[in-house]
């Protein structure tokens, strides 16, 4: 996985403690209504496109980004699908410790042929919603909320 400058330069002095940083994913639909998936390097799943926001930049440019520089497709963000800070900080293999807040967007792809396009996945491709693979819970409820036509989901301490 590709660790972002930024992040380099700050664990140079925080060392391994938590950073609280933000991330976004992407739901990615085309024409036909399937969803862009990529089967993760780091763990073999299926999961939906996501990454870190770089400073300066703004949430639905880096869903944009990110899709083109894992997928190779063109997207255009639609709207706003869920915000939640991710109940548990993530340990990596090295001991560093990170605790993620995303911003999900629906996005319609406008271009490009689905091919992995870096080295954070070994497979991408397009997928029936009614035929999903295995993944995590946080992709099937991006995706569950990305079908829906309601507000922005988002998860409050009294929601649990």
């Amino acid at each position: 996985m590709a660790t972002p400058d930024f992040i380099r330069a700050l664990r140079e002095t925080a060392g391994h403690q938590l950073l609280f940083l933000p991330g976004v994913s992407a739901v990615v639909f085309d024409d036909r209504g399937r969803v862009l998936l990529g089967r993760r390097a780091d763990n073999g799943l299926w999961a939906i496109i996501g990454g870190i926001v770089d400073p300066g930049e703004q949430p639905a440019d880096c869903a944009v980004r990110e899709v083109y520089e894992e997928t190779a497709v063109r997207c255009e963000v639609e709207r706003i699908v869920l915000v939640e800070t991710l109940r548990k900080p993530v340990v990596y293999p090295n001991g560093d410790v990170c605790q993620f807040m995303d911003v999900s967007f629906r996005c319609r792809a406008v271009g490009g042929e689905a091919r992995v396009n870096d080295d954070e996945s070994t497979e991408v491709g397009w997928f029936e919603v009614d035929d999903l693979p295995e993944m995590k819970r946080f992709s099937y409820l991006r995706i569950e909320k990305a079908l829906a036509d309601e507000p922005t989901w988002f998860r409050t301490t009294a929601s649990g």
